[in-house]
């Protein structure tokens, strides 16, 4: 899985610092000679951790053009393809476990349970 660093807008949005980089995803390039171009993932490179990104390519010697593989670590992702509806709930699910009830001692998702807890005290400064 290739994760890349959310922009500060989707930060503040879905909670979270990064996610997993998908074909279609708009990025920006931050590092590198193509610093500051950006363009939508074409292709993921899952084996070497690149990307394909739309209008970065280099001319071979011999002529014609190649895409330049630009490792996830150096973009950071501006837009969100949220065609796929499993990733849109995952991104989302974090918001909607505000609704599930902290009083069921059920839960076994450790995740949940903390994310549960901090919502529970946030709620008690707001109140207090």
């Amino acid at each position: 899985m290739i994760h890349s660093t959310l922009a500060d807008n989707l930060r503040e949005e879905y909670g979270r610092r990064s996610i997993r980089v998908i074909k279609g995803d708009n990025v920006r390039v931050m590092r590198g000679e193509y610093n500051g171009i950006e363009g939508k993932i074409e292709k993921v490179n899952t084996q070497r951790g690149t990307l394909a990104i739309e209008g970065i390519q280099r001319e071979k010697v011999r002529g014609g053009n190649v895409k330049v593989q630009i490792h996830a670590s150096n973009v950071k992702i501006i837009g969100l393809n949220l065609d796929d509806k499993k990733r849109e709930n995952r991104l989302h699910g974090d918001t909607n476990l505000q609704k599930v009830n902290v009083k069921n001692k059920k839960v076994k998702n450790k995740k949940l349970t903390k994310i549960l807890s901090r919502n529970r005290k946030n709620d008690e400064k707001d109140q207090g």
